[in-house]
């Protein structure tokens, strides 16, 4: 359960102190990790906030929100440059939810990284976008790893045969992988998925896709990013743990 009683900055250094203690446990250090904080619930203000805490890697699942925050950081951290503040750098913007293939064409040029292409045509879509801004787009396939029907993400076996079609496509490019575990109270539920990820990331990063920039595992979201890091995540996904808990009771990837 979340302290309500602790401010954005208590729990943002919180869940990196806990990203440092899952890495040690793993092998690594808190360098090896992303936190993608996912700000789909919360406001342009909290966002500002983890800005001037010095956070970059943020996650959104709407197309349009998502555009129109890059935007507006964007501006905020040139506003901040031009004062002679210290800045980290633009912020990286991570799509992280079901990208529909008419929305696609909506990302424009500033998303960092595209962690749900679950089918051949979306990644014929986004290929095309990239193809119409000059530069590759950076992509996961998105795995359904444990089979659930609500759960969005292409079927284990698919997912070799659609990552070497998405290679051959010249203004992708193949990252790595990126699921979503069952629900569970008990983050020890979510290990079993994750490490049977971690094994086909192993395997498929041995077979050359992305031409050696396969090398990007998202896995873990609030609720159990501890032992995704553990399993092998080098990619989690904090919505929650960090902004505080929302009213609605959907499950997203956060």
């Amino acid at each position: 359960m979340i302290d309500t009683a602790m401010t954005l900055s208590d729990r943002y250094n919180a869940v990196l102190q806990r990203v440092a203690d899952a890495a040690a446990r793993s092998g690594r250090t808190a360098s090896d990790i992303i936190t993608v904080a996912v700000t789909k619930y919360t406001e342009m203000d909290q966002i500002r906030e983890l800005v001037e805490l010095g956070h970059r890697d943020f996650g959104e699942s709407r197309v349009q929100q998502m555009v129109q925050r890059a935007a507006m950081i964007d501006e905020y951290i040139r506003r901040r440059a031009a004062l002679g503040q210290k800045s980290k750098g633009p912020a990286r913007w991570h799509m992280i939810g079901h990208l529909q293939r008419n929305k696609a064409k909506k990302l424009g040029d500033s998303v960092r990284l595209v962690h749900s292409v679950d089918s051949l045509r979306l990644a014929e879509e986004l290929q095309s976008v990239g193809l119409k801004y000059e530069t590759p787009i950076d992509v996961l396939v998105q795995v359904n790893i444990s089979g659930e029907e609500s759960k969005h993400g292409c079927p284990l076996p698919a997912c070799e045969p659609l990552a070497v079609a998405m290679d051959s496509m010249a203004h992708l490019r193949v990252r790595g992988l990126m699921t979503m575990a069952p629900y569970s109270d008990n983050p020890e539920d979510s290990r079993i998925h994750f490490s049977r990820l971690r094994e086909l990331f192993e395997d498929m990063k041995l077979l050359g896709f992305g031409e050696g920039h396969f090398n990007i595992l998202s896995m873990g979201m609030s609720g159990d990013f501890e032992v995704a890091i553990e399993e092998g995540a080098n990619v989690v996904r904090v919505g929650s743990a960090i902004f505080g808990e929302r009213s609605s009771t959907e499950v997203v990837e956060d």
